[in-house]
């Protein structure tokens, strides 16, 4: 099968480096990895065997030192989640907001100004903080003692508030023209844009590592049992 006809999560799962490709063409291998590359490339006019090539040029030259999340135990991954992502949130969100207050304050009567922004990233704060406890006092528990079958409700919770995050990061996305500077923008609102983009990438395959490899393996064994 090609590369082009598998699901946008699944190749991301598979191939070291794969989600940067996907960044580079904003395709959501997250809360929509189950769509194929070639119908995420088709719905956004993207030529899907450029996309297709430059995967294959990662197969071939795959570091051999990049870690296989999915071959690892899941109380690893869990511990990798929790100290690269659930802490990162933690830091990155409260000076994003700072520095959008500033930007909205200075530069209210800008048309090009992402009023609103500052609040938007307050409500993902609050949102993210609750799904990340819920994870760290539940469900990444259960999961870490194997006991897949209990899993299944938790699981199921957790992905529907992933799609609640995908929904936030598209509001971002239109409050800030995609994260796009106007001219003349100051250093505040440079530094802003910066960690919004960082945001963006780390939420997606913070998400993309819970949903495609954490949560899949038990979800099936549970749905077997």
């Amino acid at each position: 099968m090609r590369l082009q006809d598998q699901p946008l999560g699944q190749l991301a799962r598979r191939i070291p480096g794969a989600t940067g490709i996907f960044h580079d063409y904003d395709l959501d291998f997250c809360c929509g990895g189950k769509q194929t590359l070639r119908d995420a490339a088709a719905a956004k006019g993207l030529d899907a065997d450029s996309i297709e090539m430059r995967l294959q040029t990662l197969q071939r030259d795959s570091e051999p030192v990049q870690t296989d999340w999915g071959a690892v135990p899941p109380a690893s991954l869990i511990a990798h989640i929790l100290t690269r992502f659930h802490e990162r949130h933690r830091e990155q969100l409260p000076e994003l907001i700072r520095l959008a207050r500033r930007v909205e304050h200075v530069h209210g009567d800008r048309p090009d100004c992402p009023l609103g922004l500052a609040d938007h990233l307050v409500a993902m704060r609050d949102e993210l903080e609750g799904h990340m406890q819920k994870e760290e006092q539940v469900l990444f528990p259960i999961l870490a003692r194997g006991m897949q079958a209990a899993a299944a409700a938790p699981i199921a919770v957790m992905r529907m508030e992933h799609d609640d995050h995908g929904e936030a990061l598209q509001r971002l996305a239109a409050l800030t023209n995609d994260i796009t500077l106007p001219r003349a923008a100051c250093n505040t609102w440079r530094a802003l844009y910066l960690g919004l983009r960082t945001l963006r990438e780390d939420l997606m395959e913070h998400i993309h590592l819970e949903n495609n490899i954490l949560f899949e393996p038990a979800a099936t064994q549970a749905a077997h049992d």
